[in-house]
């Protein structure tokens, strides 16, 4: 691979819905702290790509990503924040109303 490009694999938490973890293929999960594994659960490979700066991706910079790997041996990317809005279709009402 040229310096700006990555074979990268990508894996999705088996525990939180939409968390997934980005590492260079060729090293693993050998980088990734031991205390984030354990809460992201088991991983589960879901892609493998070849990662450029240029490279389009959903909710990330792909040049962030490659920096993150290249610092820090994975880049974790978390679930979207939801919006308060939507919370409330989730709480329990507080007071009757008639």
């Amino acid at each position: 691979m040229q310096g700006d490009k990555m074979l990268c694999e990508i894996f999705r938490s088996s525990r939180k819905e939409e968390m997934y973890l980005y590492v260079d293929k060729r090293q693993g999960l050998v980088e990734v702290p031991a205390v984030l594994l354990e809460r992201f659960g088991k991983p589960v490979s879901v892609m493998t790509l070849i990662l450029s700066p240029e490279k389009t991706l959903a909710r990330a910079k792909a040049s962030d990503v490659l920096t993150a790997i290249r610092e820090k041996g994975f880049y974790l990317q978390l679930p979207p924040v939801k919006e308060e809005y939507l919370l409330d279709l989730y709480r329990t009402p507080t007071e009757s109303r008639y």
